[in-house]
């Protein structure tokens, strides 16, 4: 499930960001802020794209480095959400 989530925030990348240029060398654990890919407003239209694209609600508090400022990273926090997220779910599809 990484790769595939990876590949898909990575198109969204190239396309949006890099203006469709697929021959930038995107490495999987490159910084998008210190690498100029993107900066505070892509920063904010990655979050909407994550959010529509994956139905996750992300608080202020999701929205930092931490999370999203690589491949690997926004991949790891995504799975995370969506793995917290079951548990609700599944309560929910149960009651």
């Amino acid at each position: 499930m990484t790769q595939q989530i990876k590949d898909t925030v990575k198109a969204f990348i190239i396309d949006n960001f890099l203006f469709g240029d697929t021959t930038y060398a995107l490495a999987d654990d490159v910084s998008l802020i210190e690498s100029g890919v993107i900066d505070s407003t892509g920063v904010l239209e990655l979050v909407t794209y994550i959010e529509d694209q994956f139905g996750l609600e992300m608080a202020d508090s999701d929205i930092v480095p931490a999370n999203l400022d690589s491949l690997v990273r926004i991949a790891a926090f995504i799975e995370a959400k969506q793995a917290a997220a079951q548990p609700v779910k599944q309560a929910a599809g149960a009651a």
